[in-house]
C-alpha cells in the first residue's frame, strides 16, 4: 500500500509544476471537485473559501466559511437549487440560485451553532434529486433523513428488527456501525449503506424498512458502492480487483469480473447512460463492462508503462466518458499475498481521451503538458495546486470538441430507469407454468373451503342439532338408518311370500303397518335428520284414510315393485236402524310380472248388509 501511495505522488508532479509559479506558498488545495448537474460549474472547497468556477477556469464565486472543509469526504453534494457540503462536523447549505450573486447564503443545515463543539463526526451525506431529502450517516450513531426544510423525517441503526428477528451486524453486535457515504438509487427510491463488518443494507427512502442484506464479509469489508440506476448495483472490492453487479430488487449477484489493482480504496468506477460500469486501472487500462458483464478494455498508449489511477467522468451527454492515461519511463508490477502492487518513476505525459464504452467510439484526445496546459495556466487555477483529477474535471465540464449533445438530469434518469423497468416485466419469466398452477390449485383451494363453510354453517343451523348436540343427532341418524334397511327387508319377504302362497288379512294388516313405519322413517331422514337444511316449507302427507264420497281408500308406497291398496265400502239401506256390519277390504299386492312388466291387481271385496 506504500508504494501504492508513492507512485500517486510521482504522477502527479509534473501536473503540479506545469501550474504552479515559483513561489508555492501562494497556492492552495482544493478538494474533491463537483460538476453542477445542470448548469456545467465546478464546485470545490479550499480550506474556509468556498468556489464555484465556470468550465473555462474562471473563479464565478467565492464564498468564506467560518469552518473548514473536511477535503477526505468528498464534501460538495448538489440537488434542486441548493449545495450541501461537510465542513468541521457540520452541514453547511448553500442557496444555489444566489450563488454567483454578492449576498452569500450560507446556513446550517445539521450540526451545532458557531461557538459551539461538534460531539457528532458526520461520515457523508447525499441528497434525493427528486424529493431534496438529506440522508446523513453520523459515526457510531445511525443514518438520519431530513427534509429539505431541515425537518426531522426518519432515523435507522446498523441493527434491524423484522419480525422479531435480528438482521444486521449478526457476528458483531457491540462495535458495529454504518460505515460507508449512503448512496441513493434515484430511480428505485433506495438507500445503499455498509457497516464495518462487511454488510450492505438496502433501503428505503420513505421510511426505515430494509430490503435486504447482503454480507460480503468473506471478500472483504472495505468495498465501494456505485448506483447503477438502471436495475443494478455495482460493487467494488479494491483490494481484491473485484468488481460485482447485483440486482437491485433482491440483492443477488448477476456477474462478476475482475479488473487490474486500483490506486484508491475510495476509487469508483462510473455508469454511463447505456448502462456500462467504467473504472480505471493501474495495469495502464480502462475497464468498461456492459450491463450483461461483457468486458472492453481501452488503452490509448503502451498499457505496459501506463497507468490509470483517477476514475472517469461522466459528459454532460450521460453516453461518453472523460479518462487519462500517464505514460511512464517504466513500470514494475509485483504481487504481496493476495494485493498488486504497482511501482512507476519519470512520468512522461497524460494522455485525455473522450470515449463512448458502448461503441468504443473515440470523439476527443489530446497529451497533457500541451495547448491544455497553456490554456489553464492563464486562467485562475493557475492559483491553486492542480492535480490530475481536477484536470479532468474541467475536461468534462467544459464540453471540448463533442458531438453529443448535452442533456439534463431528468432526461439522463429517464434514459437510464427505462431500462430497469423492462427488467421489471420479465421478472417471473420462465416459471409462468409453475405459477399457472399454483394459481389453479390456489383456485380449487378456495372453492372447497367455500363449499366447507357453506356445508358447515347450513348443518350447525339445524334445530334437531342445536337441541340434542352433534354426537346424540348422527347416532339418532344411523339408528333410523338401520331400522330403514330392517323394514325394507321385511317388506320384501313378505311380498316374496305373498307371491308364492296366499295370506291371510292379519298378516296384511301386519305388511301395511311395516310400510307406515318406514315412510315415516324415510321423511325423519329427508327432514330433520338430514344432512342438509331444514325444510320449514314441504307439506307432509297425511296417514288419515282419504274419502272419496263413501269409499275409504288406503294407500301404501313401497319399493318400485310394490303397490298396495285396501279398500272400504259401505252400503246404505232404506232402514235407518240397520247395524253397519263392517267390511273389510282384502289387501292387494301387485307383485312384478316378469313378462311385459305389468303389475296385475287382484281385489276381493266383502261387503254385508242387515236383511
Amino acid at each position: 500500500m506504500m508504494s501504492m501511495t508513492f507512485l500517486l505522488l510521482l504522477a502527479l508532479l509534473p501536473l503540479i509544476h506545469a501550474l504552479s509559479s515559483s513561489s508555492v506558498s501562494t497556492h492552495h488545495l482544493l478538494s474533491k471537485p463537483l460538476i453542477g448537474e445542470d448548469d456545467g460549474r465546478i464546485y470545490v472547497c479550499s480550506d474556509q473559501t468556498f468556489l464555484a468556477f465556470q468550465n473555462n477556469g474562471t473563479i464565478e464565486c467565492s464564498i468564506h466559511l467560518d469552518y473548514k472543509c473536511n477535503l477526505a469526504m468528498a464534501p460538495l453534494h448538489g440537488g434542486n437549487g441548493k449545495i450541501y457540503l461537510v465542513a468541521e462536523n457540520r452541514i453547511l447549505m448553500i442557496k444555489y440560485g444566489k450563488i454567483a450573486s454578492s449576498e452569500a447564503v450560507v446556513e446550517i443545515f445539521y450540526g451545532p451553532e458557531a461557538g459551539q463543539h461538534a460531539e457528532t463526526e458526520i461520515i457523508g451525506l447525499s441528497v434525493s434529486t427528486l424529493s431534496s431529502d438529506v440522508f446523513i450517516n453520523i459515526k457510531n450513531q445511525g443514518l438520519f433523513a431530513y427534509s429539505s426544510r431541515g425537518r426531522f423525517l426518519w432515523s435507522v441503526g446498523p441493527v434491524l428488527y423484522q419480525f422479531g428477528y435480528r438482521q444486521g451486524c449478526r457476528k458483531n453486535l457491540t462495535d458495529c456501525s454504518f460505515a460507508s457515504v449512503p448512496v441513493l438509487d434515484q430511480c428505485e427510491a433506495s438507500i445503499y449503506i455498509a457497516n464495518t463488518e462487511g454488510e450492505l443494507y438496502c433501503l428505503s427512502v420513505r421510511g426505515r424498512d430494509f430490503r435486504w442484506i447482503h454480507d460480503f464479509s468473506s471478500l472483504d469489508k472495505s468495498f465501494t458502492i456505485t448506483p447503477g440506476n438502471n436495475g443494478h448495483l455495482y460493487v467494488t472490492f479494491p483490494t481484491k480487483s473485484l468488481v460485482l453487479a447485483l440486482d437491485v430488487f433482491s440483492g443477488n449477484i448477476l456477474w462478476q469480473n475482475t479488473i487490474g489493482p486500483l490506486s484508491k480504496i475510495d476509487c469508483a468506477p462510473v455508469v454511463d447512460s447505456n448502462g456500462w460500469i467504467s473504472i480505471g486501472s493501474l495495469d495502464g487500462f480502462l475497464y468498461s463492462f456492459s450491463p450483461t458483464g461483457i468486458l472492453k478494455k481501452f488503452s490509448r498508449r503502451n498499457a505496459e508503462n501506463s497507468i490509470v489511477q483517477v476514475g472517469p467522468f461522466l459528459d454532460c451527454s450521460g453516453f461518453a466518458v472523460y479518462s487519462s492515461q500517464i505514460e511512464m519511463e517504466g513500470k514494475v508490477s509485483h504481487s504481496i499475498g493476495e494485493y498488486t502492487v504497482v511501482s512507476a518513476i519519470q512520468p512522461k505525459a497524460a494522455i485525455f481521451t473522450m470515449l463512448v464504452p458502448a461503441t468504443g467510439s473515440i470523439y476527443w484526445s489530446q497529451v497533457y503538458p500541451g495547448q491544455l496546459s497553456t490554456l489553464l495556466s492563464k486562467s485562475d487555477l493557475s492559483q491553486f495546486v492542480v492535480n490530475e483529477e481536477i484536470l479532468l474535471t474541467f475536461l468534462a465540464a467544459s464540453k471540448v470538441d463533442t458531438p453529443l449533445q448535452c442533456r439534463t438530469t431528468g432526461q439522463k434518469l429517464a434514459s437510464s430507469c427505462s431500462q430497469a423497468r423492462n427488467k421489471l416485466v420479465n421478472i417471473y419469466s420462465g416459471n409462468e407454468r409453475a405459477i399457472e398452477l399454483f394459481l389453479l390449485f390456489e383456485s380449487f383451494l378456495l372453492v372447497l373451503i367455500i363449499g366447507l363453510v357453506r356445508f358447515c354453517c347450513t348443518f350447525w343451523a339445524k334445530k334437531k342439532l342445536q337441541d340434542q348436540g352433534l354426537g346424540s343427532f348422527l347416532d339418532k341418524r344411523c339408528s333410523l338408518q338401520l331400522q330403514k334397511k330392517a323394514l325394507v327387508k321385511t317388506i320384501t319377504e313378505l311380498e316374496r311370500k305373498a307371491a308364492k302362497e296366499s295370506l291371510d288379512n292379519e298378516v296384511f294388516q301386519k305388511l301395511g303397518d311395516i310400510v307406515r313405519k318406514k315412510e315415516c322413517i324415510e321423511r325423519k331422514l329427508s327432514t330433520t335428520y338430514s344432512l342438509g337444511r331444514d325444510r320449514t316449507n314441504s307439506q307432509t302427507k297425511s296417514m288419515l284414510p282419504l274419502q272419496i264420497g263413501k269409499t275409504q281408500s288406503y294407500s301404501f308406497q313401497g319399493t318400485k315393485k310394490q303397490k298396495l291398496m285396501m279398500f272400504h265400502t259401505l252400503s246404505d239401506t232404506s232402514s235407518e236402524s240397520s247395524n253397519e256390519d263392517e267390511t273389510r277390504m282384502l289387501e292387494v299386492i301387485d307383485s312384478s310380472v316378469k313378462d311385459k312388466g305389468k303389475r296385475p291387481m287382484v281385489e276381493v271385496a266383502s261387503t254385508s248388509s242387515n236383511d
